[in-house]
């Protein structure tokens, strides 16, 4: 029987792990500039590399599930990660615009797959009433990573070379591959599993629609704090440590709503917890309009719009219990579905700000995309309430 300690262990292997793509995702968006100078080209070329590595996540999750359907989950969360480190540390060395696009394509493929298995993994290694908490303490490593990965590595990159910033979270993502394998517990895995069988999930209405709760509620997180540093700097005065403080308060933000967020699905329910965390969203994305102007006050808005932001947990736990057979593809493709919200977010916003509608307007712009997230939550509400006399008619 396998020690309660074991996994406590390992769930730290897979927050480091978290931790490297936290580091790198995000401190890549820090080192723009500089890589754009060095390289010879302007910062919206530049802007392909983090676009190519929301297109690798989008095209990986589903494929890294295909691939990993019948791998035991600590081989297949280890050789995610190995691969992770890898072309992190090619993107660290390879010279050129194109080999720095190229790597950071190949990075984001295994970023759904190893999030969500390792959510899974960690939500399957404690007790039924503590799924949630489980899956809360991996994605805690992605939040502390904007607490303190993104500042190291952009602090290395501006001190030493953009290029270090790579190559901190490619160390960090081997060091966590060998911790998988040195502390994880051989459990899980089912060689006689049919990987088509993960393909299911994309079938699936009651996946889908959480999918869609996700990829457009979440939406609004992202339109806020995409332009959050240039709204500071184009409609305050404020102090040059201001803009690093805003970021790490969104990191420190994030971690604690995402433990709280735990909490609340465990107490609350799945989708009772995501109500509220969409409600929380829409509170603090109004509060960051009104703040604009006044820096001390956007500063905090940083801190409340991540704290508010939880809505990873429930949705994450509620595909657990929907996806069937197909756990490790539903799972990956809510990352992909964030990441899909990432892109839907500051390009909305960013629509709002060319049509003259000033600062304000992405508060606003988030505040809509959460509420469409809360009817589309509504309306998979309505469907699976249709959908269980028809089963129970068939039964």
């Amino acid at each position: 029987m396998t020690d309660s300690r074991d996994f406590r262990h390992a769930i730290l292997a897979l927050a480091l792990g978290a931790f490297a793509i936290g580091t790198s995702e995000f401190a890549a968006m820090g080192l723009l500039p500089y890589f754009a100078a060095d390289l010879g080209i302007s910062d919206p070329q530049a802007g392909h590399v983090i676009s190519a590595y929301a297109l690798g996540v989008v095209v990986g999750a589903p494929l890294t599930s295909l691939m990993g359907a019948r791998l035991p989950r600590r081989r297949y969360l280890a050789a995610l990660m190995a691969f992770y480190g890898v072309v992190n540390l090619l993107a660290s060395v390879m010279p050129g615009l194109a080999a720095l696009t190229g790597m950071r394509f190949m990075a984001g493929l295994p970023h759904g797959g190893f999030l969500g298995v390792a959510m899974l993994y960690a939500a399957d290694a404690l007790p039924a009433a503590q799924r949630a908490r489980g899956a809360a303490q991996v994605i805690i490593g992605l939040t502390v990573a904007n607490i303190i990965g993104v500042p190291l590595a952009g602090a290395l990159g501006q001190g030493i070379g953009w290029r270090w910033g790579f190559a901190l979270p490619g160390v960090l993502a081997l060091l966590s591959a060998w911790a998988i394998l040195r502390l994880a517990p051989r459990v899980g895995g089912n060689p006689h599993a049919r990987p088509l069988d993960e393909l299911q999930a994309l079938r699936n209405p009651r996946v889908l629609w959480v999918l869609a709760v996700g990829a457009i509620g979440f939406g609004g997180l992202f339109a806020v704090y995409a332009f959050l540093t240039a709204a500071m700097l184009a409609t305050t005065d404020a102090p040059g440590w201001a803009i690093p403080l805003a970021l790490a308060m969104f990191g420190v933000g994030g971690t604690l709503g995402t433990w709280v967020a735990g909490r609340v699905t465990e107490r609350l329910g799945q989708i009772r917890a995501a109500y509220v965390s969409l409600a929380a969203m829409a509170l603090t994305q109004g509060f960051a309009s009104l703040a604009v102007g006044n820096w001390p006050l956007m500063v905090l808005s940083s801190f409340l719009l991540a704290a508010g932001a939880g809505l990873v947990i429930p949705l994450q736990t509620r595909l657990m219990d929907v996806a069937g057979r197909a756990q490790n593809m539903a799972a990956a493709m809510n990352h992909a579905a964030f990441n899909a919200a990432n892109a839907l977010g500051p390009f909305l916003a960013g629509l709002a700000l060319a049509a003259g509608w000033g600062w304000r307007s992405p508060g606003l712009v988030g505040i809509a995309l959460t509420a469409v997230g809360a009817l589309v939550l509504t309306a998979a509400v309505l469907h699976e309430r249709a959908a269980r006399p028809l089963a129970d008619c068939a039964g």
